[in-house]
């Protein structure tokens, strides 16, 4: 079977070398012509554990080819994936004109049946603006051909993506006809053969899956920093709380972990979308509205944390800033807390030094050259007032911390992930900042 996926960013990269991975034959096609002689010298856009090797391999077996022709690709394509960028517009909605050029194009250069499937995280709705797209483009060429629209949203976490492609939880298809139904079901068969469930809808029950999805992780981990918050205040622990509360099985363990707020390219994103779809109906999601306000405010939290400890002066001081990316295992910077940390150190007249393990590059696109890019999480930590950590990469669990205190200026951490046991560290000689912690065992009742 052949599929053309179009768009190599993140998703359409994972889909394409995990679709090839399984035997099945893929061109992915992008308008960037540097990016496609990059990616077929195998040098990858992104950072995502274990896809570059996936990439090499598939290359090397001729399943996988990258091309800016989607005329090239197209004959003998049974499906097309639109995995295009969706960048939010200033109200918070969809961007979906890379969408719609993408499904106007397959119009003009099909030349038979095609399952045009949108894989992009997008609006209900998309799917017949995308439908539209297609039918005039063959309108304008007076062709009649069959096709079928379709919806199958990715649910991959950045950082296990290949996992996630591999072994699903499950795969959500919304389809409309037994055809399309039928050339979906055949490509994802070497997925259900491990008892990985397909779920099959109508499109538009798909197409808010994945936003309802995410709207729901956003929302437990709101809630989470929200009661952390009060935790703090109130002289609980929330590493007790959450534990007391994920066992209880209608709740579950995942996504319970406070924080200094979730970034990314989906939660952020999803949930102003989704907030926008419910104003063109008429419809306010309270809920949603609050998850964004407390999660742009606990971005904040740590720089307060901060600034109550220094007594409101921290001009001239140096702090140390561990990790940058938004999550571990991944470079992406989008809306990552780090920049928001930093930028507000930088604002209060503070100089910072960062490492993170990946993310450096592709942070200094965003930062310049305003902050210090180390070598390693020690070299930053040098003279600094204070070492802030932001994102929870496995090189941060077991520092050599008689050796940060005697290259700090002062001994204080501020751990944004409750990553530390606090009084082990306080026993160190350390002053230890955690998110909604009690103020019995470290110094921690502030979060305002």
């Amino acid at each position: 079977m052949k599929v053309v996926i179009a768009g190599t960013g993140y998703v359409g990269l994972v889909t394409g070398a995990c679709l090839a991975e399984v035997g099945t034959e893929v061109v992915c096609v992008d308008v960037d012509a540097a990016k496609i002689t990059r990616l077929q010298n195998g040098i990858l856009p992104i950072y995502e554990p274990g896809l570059q090797e996936i990439v090499m391999r598939n290359q090397e077996s001729k399943r996988l080819s990258f091309t800016t022709e989607m005329s090239a690709a197209l004959p003998g394509a049974e499906a097309v994936f639109i995995a295009v960028g969706t960048p939010p517009g200033e109200d918070g909605s969809a961007d979906l004109q890379y969408v719609l050029q993408v499904a106007g194009q397959i119009g003009q250069l099909m030349e038979q049946y095609l399952v045009i499937v949108t894989k992009s995280t997008v609006p209900v709705g998309t799917a017949v603006r995308v439908n539209r797209a297609v039918k005039e483009a063959l309108s304008a060429r007076q062709r009649l051909l069959d096709y079928d629209v379709a919806s199958n949203p990715e649910f991959l976490k950045e950082g296990a993506a290949i996992n996630d492609f591999l072994k699903p939880d499950r795969i959500v298809v919304g389809v409309n006809t037994s055809r399309a139904r039928q050339t979906l079901e055949q490509l994802y068969r070497p997925f259900l053969l491990n008892g990985h469930p397909i779920l099959f809808m109508d499109i538009a029950s798909a197409e808010m899956t994945k936003y309802a999805a995410n709207a729901m992780l956003a929302t437990r981990i709101s809630y989470m920093n929200d009661i952390a918050n009060l935790c703090g205040l109130a002289g609980a622990d929330i590493n007790q709380v959450r534990k007391g509360i994920g066992s209880d099985p209608r709740i579950g363990k995942h996504f319970l972990y406070p924080g200094i707020g979730y970034g990314g390219s989906c939660f952020p994103k999803d949930v102003k979308a989704l907030l926008q779809t419910g104003r063109e109906y008429g419809y306010q999601l309270r809920i949603l509205d609050a998850v964004e306000a407390v999660n742009e405010d606990q971005k904040q939290l740590l720089f307060r944390k901060v600034l109550r400890h220094f007594d409101g002066n921290i001009r001239n001081k140096k702090f140390a800033v561990w990790g940058l990316s938004f999550k571990p295992n991944t470079d992406d910077m989008r809306e990552a807390p780090s920049l928001v940390l930093i930028r507000s150190l930088l604002e209060a007249g503070a100089t910072v030094s960062a490492y993170d393990p990946v993310a450096m590059k592709e942070a200094a696109t965003y930062l310049g050259n305003s902050i210090t890019f180390t070598d390693d999480m020690y070299s930053a930590a040098e003279n600094a007032a204070a070492i802030l950590l932001a994102t929870e990469w496995n090189t941060f669990r077991m520092p050599d911390w008689l050796r940060l205190r005697n290259l700090m200026q002062s001994p204080v951490l501020f751990d944004g992930r409750n990553i530390y046991d606090d009084v082990q560290l306080i026993k160190l000689g350390f002053t230890y900042y955690g998110i909604g912690k009690s103020a019995t065992s470290s110094v921690d009742a502030l979060t305002q």
